[in-house]
């Protein structure tokens, strides 16, 4: 089920640990007639966990920062404490600007994921990624794991039973949904995983599909968290995070 609650679990004596609020239902204005629940609340860190030092809440958004003071050694991830997830959908809109002159920011939202160090904040497994930069935004990543790069942009792809990788068609042109992504402003991110079929969507251009038959390392269900990105220091935002419960009954 979409909404296991992680009661006992090591979270409990993180130091953003907050006590869980049942998360309002909604209508998504985008999608008339299609409910969505909210994972943040615009005001506060409540429901979720992760390294103080770099993630807040700023003008509504949640906000991971890191200066030159203040750098990220090692990825770092903020994780959604209210529940996991199976087969779902979720919406939300994010904006990366580097604090650089590299240009580089990293970031991603994992999903069904594993947490492998409560204490570090570590999670692995299917990222949805972006960046601030032309390459990776929209593509499939699995964090932490074997298989790096699940499917790149434009790919559609099927991770056979054996574990290999088979590009049997495009989704669209790497190079034109990259110029759809508006470099530091906001832009909107769709995750659609139902079964073994996993899609992204970003701006309303469809980025990934993937079907993993691979059933030794493909993964049904996990946690959800934002990334930080070991690496020059940037600031990522995410806001209007929703999500809709794609196996309860309708």
């Amino acid at each position: 089920m979409l909404f296991s609650i992680l009661a006992g679990s090591s979270f409990a004596a993180e130091p953003m640990r907050r006590e869980p609020s049942i998360a309002p239902v909604l209508v998504d204005d985008r999608q008339p007639g299609q409910t969505f629940n909210k994972l943040f609340d615009g005001q506060t860190l409540n429901g979720w966990n992760g390294d103080p030092k770099f993630w807040s809440v700023l003008d509504g958004a949640i906000t991971g920062r890191s200066t030159p003071e203040n750098v990220v050694k090692a990825n770092t991830f903020l994780i959604w404490t209210n529940g996991t997830v199976a087969d779902f959908e979720l919406r939300c809109s994010f904006r990366i600007t580097p604090n650089n002159d590299k240009g580089f920011g990293n970031s991603g939202i994992q999903y069904r994921s594993k947490v492998l160090d409560p204490a570090t904040w570590s999670v692995g497994g299917y990222q949805a990624d972006l960046e601030a930069g032309p390459n990776y935004s929209g593509i499939l990543y699995e964090e932490r794991m074997t298989r790096g790069i699940m499917a790149a942009r434009g790919e559609k792809v099927v991770w056979d039973k054996d574990g290999k990788k088979q590009v049997v068609g495009s989704v669209g042109n790497s190079a034109e949904i990259q110029a759809s992504i508006r470099q530091g402003d906001w832009n909107d991110y769709v995750i659609v995983a139902k079964g073994n079929h996993l899609q992204h969507f970003i701006n309303g251009k469809q980025t990934v599909d993937v079907t993993d038959e691979c059933e030794s390392k493909a993964s049904k269900t996990g946690v959800l968290a934002l990334q930080m990105h070991v690496g020059a220091p940037f600031t990522v935002q995410f806001k209007e995070i929703r999500l809709r419960d794609l196996t309860a009954p309708r």
